[in-house]
């Protein structure tokens, strides 16, 4: 998951009040070295444990009895990491082309009971004053991370195994309409007994489609929001109040995560602070860039991203 906070000044004589003095060296520095190696290890550790096939019962133990394993998480882990620092960087690196102060990338390593890391963040520490630099901050993160993530998605599936359906149980993922048709270019029409075990890289191109699309929810301060807002304004708040019931009704037919995004939507807010220049069009090819990004989430988007069988 990504977010980042955009501050507003109310006034023009507020900007320079608003922007955070310079950032000491350990947080410009060191706290995004640290908690990237952090995270390096903790999903070396989760994509280890994904493709174990040992007695030992449990990440802790695995660790303590098989820690030369751990280079067999390197597929998942390397992927996982390409894609989600790609869609930082595109964040990072649109903010500096437009003179808003950001942090590089804060990763959050996780439990590697799944994938090893809560995601990645930058923090803004100036206010977002352009509308046009809010959609190309708020835009580039998000494609950057889907295109690596297509690329890696397709070497997945060209290392992905066919199964007979009846012999998977556990966690089933979803399939997105990117998925769907990726796995039909790669691997070919499936019989409807078939099925498809991803590889590890495989799984985190999935995972890199499924943060794709939460991130693009037109919703508060994700980074659907920042674009919906820089598109059309005001609307953007009737577009995320449309959300909601969605994703309430989701929880209740599909996966019930949904009724958590649902409630932090509501702690965020749904709503996006304003922009000191809402009056200035973006231009047509910006508006087209927002709309390949709408494009983006419709065929990222998993109804029921995860299901036991």
């Amino acid at each position: 998951m990504e977010a980042y906070e955009e501050r507003v000044p109310q006034s023009a004589d507020q900007i320079e009040d608003d922007t955070e003095e310079e950032p000491s060296f350990f947080s410009q520095w060191t706290l995004p070295i640290v908690l990237f190696l952090m995270t390096v290890f903790t999903t070396l550790w989760a994509g280890a444990y994904q493709v174990y096939n040992g007695p030992v019962r449990g990440p802790l133990n695995f660790l303590l009895t098989s820690p030369e394993s751990l280079w067999r998480g390197i597929p998942f882990a390397g992927a996982l990491l390409f894609i989600l620092t790609t869609h930082e960087l595109g964040h990072y690196l649109l903010s500096k082309i437009h003179r808003v102060p950001a942090s590089l990338p804060l990763f959050i390593p996780g439990p590697p009971h799944f994938i090893g890391t809560f995601g990645a963040i930058i923090r803004v520490r100036g206010p977002i004053l352009s509308r046009r630099a809010l959609f190309d901050i708020g835009v580039a993160g998000p494609l950057a991370g889907f295109v690596v993530a297509v690329i890696v998605l397709i070497v997945g599936l060209s290392l992905s195994t066919v199964v007979d359906r009846t012999a998977t149980f556990g966690l089933h993922l979803g399939e997105p309409l990117l998925l769907q048709l990726m796995s039909w270019v790669v691997i070919g029409p499936l019989p409807p007994e078939a099925d498809v075990v991803l590889h590890p890289i495989g799984f985190a191109a999935w995972f890199g489609l499924f943060v794709t699309s939460l991130n693009l929810l037109p919703i508060g301060q994700l980074d659907g929001g920042h674009v919906a807002y820089a598109l059309w304004g005001r609307r953007q708040r009737t577009m995320a109040l449309a959300f909601l019931p969605i994703l309430v009704i989701l929880g209740f037919y599909g996966w019930s995560g949904w009724f958590l995004w649902a409630f932090m939507a509501g702690l965020w807010g749904i709503g996006h602070p304003p922009v000191m220049d809402p009056q200035v069009p973006l231009g047509r090819n910006r508006t087209v860039v927002g709309w390949i990004a709408f494009a983006v989430f419709v065929v990222t988007f998993a109804p029921v991203p995860f299901s036991f069988h």
